[in-house]
């Protein structure tokens, strides 16, 4: 894993970007650049470039945030045990740089059953030429 110390992140990322990626936060619901999102492309992650998410696996949930049936590849993704604001989830990070994402939770799709709903602000998309 590349880890950079905070003064690296807080340098490179805007603050509202820091504040989700390094400090585990949560952009509104509905308010991300990428929730309707509808080309096809690579989402990779805000802070070490890392490809994550294909748009073959994106899907709309309802729920206010990007959401993907499953990663690129399964070591793309660091599962971390939440339980913060009262609650029991799994958190989900770039396994490169640690960086937030977002969470996982078990009532995807049935292509995988999973949901992984993902802060916009902590992707980066790359539409197919």
């Amino acid at each position: 894993m590349n880890k950079k110390d905070n003064a690296y992140w807080r340098d490179k990322l805007s603050a509202a970007a820091y504040q989700v990626c390094r400090e585990q936060g949560t952009e509104a619901p509905f308010s991300g650049t990428l929730l309707h999102n509808r080309e096809t492309g690579i989402y990779s992650c805000t802070c070490c470039g890392q490809s994550l998410f294909s748009s073959i696996n994106k899907y709309d949930s309802g729920c206010g945030w990007p959401s993907f049936d499953a990663p690129i590849t399964k070591e793309c993704i660091r599962y971390l045990n939440d339980n913060s604001h009262g609650m029991v989830r799994t958190e989900i990070r770039c396994s490169e740089c640690d960086s937030h994402l977002g969470h996982i939770f078990p009532d995807g799709p049935s292509s995988t059953g999973e949901r992984f709903c993902v802060n916009s602000i902590s992707l980066l998309f790359a539409a197919d030429n």
